[in-house]
């Protein structure tokens, strides 16, 4: 359908008139902000729940909160920084990037903080939105790009309300408790509390890493930029487009990506052998390796880069705890063998509600159509973007993409070049509704199930990766293939229905 695609490309930008609502002020939600004012849009409204821009990175501001794609990497194609001062870019500096990125583009103009959406319903060939607070809003175009962990998890522990000292979740971390000198609890193996543990090991006088599941660590240098480093950044932009797009960076990227849709690979072997002779010639007594040592292939579960954590944890202060938990008590946490870890703080490391995406908005489409009866056996869309019934609804960063493998900003700008051109179709003044077609979502899910079950994310673990029927919820398929998926819409996948025929089915449901 190249015709459709020429056709209405040479009139982008035609529908001024066009209102366009973005939800969630987040790293993708910036990104649409962007993209659309350099459109040429100007009714354009980012609705964030919070305070301030940032998603995750305000969310998260743990101890020793760090992102695990180099610096140069994590930004904007459009957007580079050279004053990263770390490898690995701490989260305070992300969050201050996209603040300055926001202001830059002029997108904090068109957002309105602590206005959660609850509601959103397609009626009349608009979408109606409410908030929190009761403000109202229609659009032609919706794009969602409420994140993937933004949900936290809480664990089922009885006695956590019965605490006597500062319990709170990683994501909701109280910068107001002290912590030198105390006695800390960090319940969860991920790279939250791998992280925590790593920044915290010398500060406290006891801490207990609650460990139900080990983790294979990948070794990673995380050193610091010299001033000379970052003034070269500065002097010369090709240096730091360079730097960007690393060629070593990039070649690792694509063969990690490879290893995991073929477990069976000279890759992913390597990757197994590199992260098992980190942990023998990392950890010296026995018996802690032999706790850390995780009985599943590595990166089934999402893989964790970390310089120090195994130096970390054989420090004197540090205890990694594998027996059950029984209860939470006033005084600290009891062990099922009747052992009592006498605590002033638990910090919750749980993770996330990873199937929640839009969700807990109520979100309704053409008919009546609810988005939880939709997704009541899983979070579905077709490339991630487009929900049958949900006409001119796009995400970003939506179920089924290749979160945990990709950069999510690579993934994001990839999307943002599909998606423009599925609202240019709308921009045209041709098409009113557009959005995926049952029979490709169909075609789209049951290949791609077939394909997750058999990369390494379904080799035999539990992690977040996995849906309620224990299957792999990420993209299965190479990098390459979703870069070419994301050139151009396969348009006979769309069901797109003309603007006057929208419009007269719009007047037939007024009447």
């Amino acid at each position: 359908m190249t015709g459709i695609r020429d056709g209405v490309m040479s009139v982008l930008g035609k529908r001024q008139d066009l209102r366009f609502v973005v939800i969630g002020a987040g790293m993708a939600g910036i990104l649409a902000g962007i993209k659309l004012l350099q459109a040429g849009y100007r009714n354009v409204t980012l609705y964030e729940k919070a305070d301030r821009i940032g998603g995750t990175w305000r969310e998260n501001t743990y101890p020793g909160l760090t992102c695990d794609v180099p610096s140069h990497s994590y930004t904007y194609s459009f957007e580079p920084n050279p004053d990263w001062t770390r490898y690995l870019p701490p989260g305070a500096e992300i969050q201050a990037y996209f603040e300055r990125t926001t202001r830059k583009y002029g997108v904090d103009k068109i957002i309105r903080f602590n206005e959660e959406i609850i509601r959103c319903e397609y009626q009349q060939r608009q979408w109606h939105l409410e908030t929190r607070s009761g403000i109202r809003d229609i659009a032609d175009v919706v794009v969602a790009a409420t994140g993937v962990l933004h949900v936290p998890r809480y664990p089922a522990i009885d006695g956590m309300e019965s605490f006597s000292g500062d319990l709170f979740h990683t994501a909701r971390w109280d910068h107001s408790v002290p912590l030198d000198g105390r006695r800390i609890g960090v319940i969860g193996t991920g790279s939250t509390g791998v992280q925590i543990v790593s920044a915290l090991s010398e500060r406290m006088q006891k801490l207990v890493h609650f460990q139900r599941t080990p983790q294979w660590i990948m070794p990673v240098e995380n050193p610091f930029f010299s001033e000379e480093q970052k003034q070269a950044f500065r002097d010369d932009p090709e240096l730091l487009k360079y730097m960007q797009n690393e060629p070593e960076y990039l070649a690792n990227v694509e063969r990690f990506n490879n290893a995991i849709v073929e477990p069976d690979s000279p890759a992913m072997h390597e990757i197994e052998a590199i992260v098992r002779d980190n942990l023998e010639n990392s950890v010296d007594d026995p018996v802690l390796r032999e706790k850390l040592r995780p009985n599943y292939r590595a990166a089934c579960k999402r893989l964790i880069y970390s310089p120090d954590f195994y130096q970390a944890v054989q420090r004197p202060a540090v205890e990694v705890e594998t027996g059950a938990i029984d209860r939470i008590e006033p005084k600290g946490v009891r062990m099922k063998d009747g052992t009592l870890h006498e605590l002033d703080i638990i910090a919750l490391a749980t993770g996330f509600q990873a199937d929640q995406f839009m969700r807990p908005m109520n979100v309704t489409g053409r008919g009546g159509v609810e988005l939880n009866d939709v997704w009541a056996a899983r979070p579905r869309a077709y490339m991630a973007i487009s929900i049958p019934e949900f006409p001119n609804l796009f995400m970003l960063n939506g179920p089924n993409g290749p979160v945990g493998n990709f950069s999510l900003i690579d993934i994001a700008e990839h999307q943002w070049h599909y998606i423009e051109q599925l609202i240019a179709l709308i921009d045209s003044g041709k098409y009113g509704e557009v959005s995926a077609s049952k029979e490709a979502l169909e075609v789209f899910d049951s290949e791609r199930i077939a394909a997750a079950k058999r990369t390494i994310f379904g080799s035999g673990c539990q992690s977040w990766y996995l849906d309620a029927e224990g299957v792999p919820a990420t993209w299965p398929w190479s990098q390459q293939r979703f870069y070419e998926a994301m050139s151009q819409p396969d348009y006979t996948a769309y069901q797109l229905v003309a603007l006057a025929e929208a419009t007269a089915d719009s007047a037939v449901s007024d009447t």
